[in-house]
């Protein structure tokens, strides 16, 4: 506590370097590791709706994650492709 007073009342923080746009808060970098960090708490609820709500065991609830990341990265996939070649005609 000390320390961060003294980091104030010396005005030591006007010596520091502002944070590049790149990373301050509302960059689209630190949007996107937000949402990240939302995403992985809703597959973490997900989990443990699976297992303690429905009784579904662990590797069970893994299965059904992996299953819908393969499911979502083939449409994806083919949405992708089918804008590619959308733009290629």
């Amino acid at each position: 506590k000390a320390a961060f007073i003294n980091f104030i009342s010396d005005e030591e923080w006007k010596s520091i370097e502002p944070v590049s746009s790149w990373f301050g808060p509302s960059s689209f970098l630190m949007s996107s590791m937000s949402a990240l960090f939302k995403l992985s708490m809703w597959i973490r609820h997900g989990h443990g709706y699976l297992t303690e709500n429905l009784g579904i065991p662990v590797w069970g609830s893994y299965a059904v994650f992996g299953l819908a990341t393969l499911f979502l990265g083939m449409v994806l996939g083919l949405v992708s492709e089918a804008l590619g070649v959308m733009v290629a005609l």
